[in-house]
């Protein structure tokens, strides 16, 4: 976000590192009230570092969203366009594809809305009452990376 006296037409939220404060976010937050547009990576709202878990950009985003009476146009995870975009790349079709993630709600959910598998794994920022509390159920839940290789084995018994 650039100085206050210019001409802003959008306002990109990416992650939140040590340099995103209230000043930064205020300055956003002006620029979307002079008619910014909103656009953001993700709305993901915590995340794992080595310090334990973190706030995350779309902790911020909700508020700006909320104060600024605007919606941000997401264009990463959870979006339907990130997981299209990426099955284009991949030159896959959906039920050609899995998602393997730590975010029930962005990474597994979200997959499956777009109609791949979804796969929740319980590491990195995995927490069992955020599963609990979740808006659906993943198609698979490992304990661990290292355990897909079995899960696809399985699949592809399945499939014969």
């Amino acid at each position: 976000v650039g100085d206050e006296a210019e001409a802003v037409d959008v306002v990109v939220l990416g992650g939140a590192g040590p340099e995103f404060g209230y000043a930064a976010l205020n300055r956003a937050f002006g620029h979307l009230q002079r008619g910014a547009r909103l656009v953001a990576m993700h709305r993901n709202l915590y995340w794992r570092t080595a310090d334990g878990l973190q706030l995350d950009a779309g902790a911020f985003l909700a508020g700006l969203e909320k104060a600024a009476r605007t919606e941000a146009e997401v264009t990463g995870k959870p979006s339907p366009a990130f997981f299209e975009a990426a099955l284009a790349r991949l030159g896959a079709g959906p039920d050609e594809a899995l998602m393997v993630g730590d975010d029930i709600e962005s990474d597994v959910l979200a997959a499956q809305r777009a109609g791949l598998t979804g796969v929740l794994v319980r590491t990195g920022k995995y927490l069992p009452e955020t599963h609990r509390s979740a808006s659906g159920r993943p198609d698979h839940v490992i304990d661990s990376f290292a355990d897909l290789p079995v899960l696809l084995g399985a699949s592809a018994q399945q499939e014969l």
